[in-house]
């Protein structure tokens, strides 16, 4: 699905009557930063909405991003939202010009005619390592606007990257900024969200993980149990209904193998169509947008699903199945390093869950969190899904601050889960159909093997929760 054109095609300062010549133009022109088809001139540089919108958020919000590996990774359409850090540098790098960006954090250049800047490296560090955001700030100005990156896993933090304050904060302001941010968040979650909200989803919790306040418990705020309630009333938590028994002594064969990874496959799926249907809040978006997120996050929710709260089937019943199932040596030379990347990752994500331990109600969060990704492409209503998305993300937070006072940095340790899930969820598409089967017999034998020495509570699988 293609991109509405907005009706100022390219912004430039100037402008004639040529419409259909700026349309043909913006069509050939391509994002400078990954690729994609461009949408006009923003903040000095030709690029795509995602990207304009992506840098808008990161400078506006003061985000810090970190790079697992070489700080060079690859920017395409497909793969921009992977690494946050190398997206921004490659912002900076490309001449996109910070100062074009509106004070007020509200859509449109400040300047439309300020063009790309070249900066200095020791600037460009500056930026990236977030000393340009270290200066003081104004009371209860913590950011230019609501914008949050959650949804593009990712969440404020793409693979390896680790959710970052907005600004500094100093200690003889700390209770000042619980107090005001807490009533904020009540108000927040009480009415429908301002245009000009000024909190950051992450604030929140780093004034308890900086150690400048220590948590205390408190109560639930009024609105956020109920939410909760509403999300996971619409989750099937019933076991599959896919045969997963295998005789004794039974072979099971590559295709026979295959055959039942399709099987479970359409069941997840359906469920998942069932799922958007009971969510809360259906009626407040259009089908063409439930079809554009589902078809993008299929992916994404049967992982999560799998790992979460169908895991005692996954890595129990067809585990069992899968040890059945002896490759031939071909298939074992021939498995290829995608396969091999998405099998340690989702050998780690699943012993982050195991040790996590997550309950129904925050797999709940997680889903929605996830579904609701503004960053797609092709929605129509992005708005609308943004103010759902931190709706949600609020209601996580404070269920999580509240189930756990002692466990701080629980809230983002679980955020930082869905960029994970989206790389390994993007990954498999590229792992060839007929290494399915090897790759779910390797990770489910060494998820499976590794309980005795990474386990030590109860199997892994939801817990529910008690209590409000």
């Amino acid at each position: 699905m293609e991109i509405d054109k907005r009706t100022n095609g390219f912004d430039y300062p100037e402008r004639n009557n040529a419409k259909s010549v700026n349309d043909d133009a913006a069509d050939q022109r391509t994002c400078l930063i990954c690729g994609d088809r461009a949408t006009g001139l923003h903040y000095g540089i030709i690029s795509c909405e995602g990207c304009k919108g992506f840098f808008k958020r990161s400078i506006c919000n003061k985000r810090v991003y970190r790079c697992n590996r070489d700080k060079n990774c690859e920017m395409s359409r497909k793969q921009r939202n992977r690494c946050q850090y190398c997206r921004l540098l490659k912002c900076l790098q490309m001449g996109m010009n910070r100062k074009a960006i509106r004070e007020d954090g509200m859509p449109g250049g400040r300047n439309k005619s300020i063009g790309p800047v070249q900066i200095t490296e020791e600037e460009i560090e500056r930026i990236m390592s977030g000393q340009e955001f270290k200066e003081d700030v104004p009371e209860h100005t913590w950011g230019n606007n609501g914008d949050s990156d959650h949804s593009s896993p990712s969440n404020g933090a793409s693979e390896g990257n680790q959710p970052s304050p907005a600004s500094t904060l100093s200690s003889n302001r700390s209770a000042e900024m619980n107090g005001y941010t807490a009533a904020l968040r009540d108000q927040y979650i009480n009415t429908s969200m301002s245009t000009h909200y000024h909190l950051l989803p992450h604030l929140f919790s780093y004034a308890a993980q900086s150690g400048l306040l220590t948590p205390q418990p408190r109560s639930l705020y009024p609105q956020s149990h109920p939410l909760v309630l509403q999300l996971v009333a619409a989750e099937d938590l019933a076991p599959l209904t896919t045969p997963m028994l295998i005789e004794d002594g039974y072979k099971v064969t590559q295709v026979e193998l295959f055959a039942l990874l399709c099987r479970l496959a359409d069941e997840l799926l359906f469920r998942q169509i069932s799922w958007i249907k009971k969510l809360p809040f259906f009626c407040e978006l259009s089908i063409e947008d439930y079809t554009c997120l589902l078809s993008s996050t299929w992916q994404e929710l049967i992982l999560l699903s799998c790992l979460t709260i169908y895991s005692a089937q996954i890595f129990g019943d067809l585990a069992d199945v899968t040890a059945k199932y002896t490759p031939s040596d071909d298939e074992l030379q021939g498995f290829s390093e995608d396969g091999m990347e998405v099998m340690e990752r989702l050998i780690y994500l699943y012993r982050k869950f195991n040790q996590l331990k997550i309950s129904n109600e925050e797999y709940a969060c997680m889903k929605a969190i996830n579904f609701l990704n503004q960053d797609i492409r092709g929605l129509s209503n992005v708005s609308q899904l943004e103010q759902l998305n931190k709706r949600y993300w609020y209601v996580c937070q404070d269920y999580i601050e509240y189930k756990y006072p002692h466990q701080p940095k629980r809230f983002p340790e679980i955020m930082m889960c869905l960029p994970e899930i989206r790389y390994i969820a993007g990954k498999l598409v590229n792992v060839p159909l007929e290494q399915l089967p090897l790759l779910f017999k390797a990770v489910l034998h060494s998820c499976k093997s590794s309980l005795t020495s990474y386990r030590t509570g109860p199997p892994p699988g939801l817990t529910a929760s008690s209590g409000n």
